[in-house]
């Protein structure tokens, strides 16, 4: 595989974890007409990856949805979805080392971001990838353009 960005299916993106999580949690309650579109645009985010659509994440960032999803879902949705991801050819899980998640914390330390999101930002950079699917505003600090549909 080449340059992140120059995927066959065109440009990759990154994708954030609470794109996964908006998409396969169920609310407790009704949620309130602004979540509901933002499930419904995530789901349409996941239904173009299992199309085949290339994207990049990381360990972390799964890691994040399998935590939110086995205490909201259980372990055994948690499991399914880790699965799922690991073994998609379009999904590409990038490993993370203990340098780049202290860059990372640097980051989120000199731009205010939360260290998960300033770590998106630095595989972002490291890879070439100028778009991120995600519902966070944090990233509206950032140069990459933000895509949530």
């Amino acid at each position: 595989m080449g340059r992140a960005e120059e995927g066959a299916v065109g440009t990759v993106r990154f994708i954030d974890a609470n794109v996964f999580i908006y998409a396969f949690l169920k609310p407790r309650r009704e949620p309130p007409d602004t979540v509901k579109a933002i499930k419904e645009k995530a789901k349409g985010i996941l239904r173009r990856v299992s199309d085949g659509e290339e994207v990049v994440t990381t360990v972390i960032h799964l890691s994040e949805v399998a935590n939110v999803v086995e205490s909201r879902a259980g372990k055994g949705k948690a499991a399914e979805i880790v699965l799922s991801v690991l073994t998609s050819q379009n999904i590409r899980v990038l490993d993370v080392s203990t340098a780049d998640y202290l860059r990372a914390a640097l980051i989120a330390e000199e731009r205010n971001l939360g260290i998960n999101d300033a770590l998106a930002y630095l595989k972002m950079r490291e890879l070439g990838i100028d778009e991120i699917y995600t519902f966070d505003r944090d990233f509206e600090k950032l140069d990459v353009k933000i895509v949530r549909e």
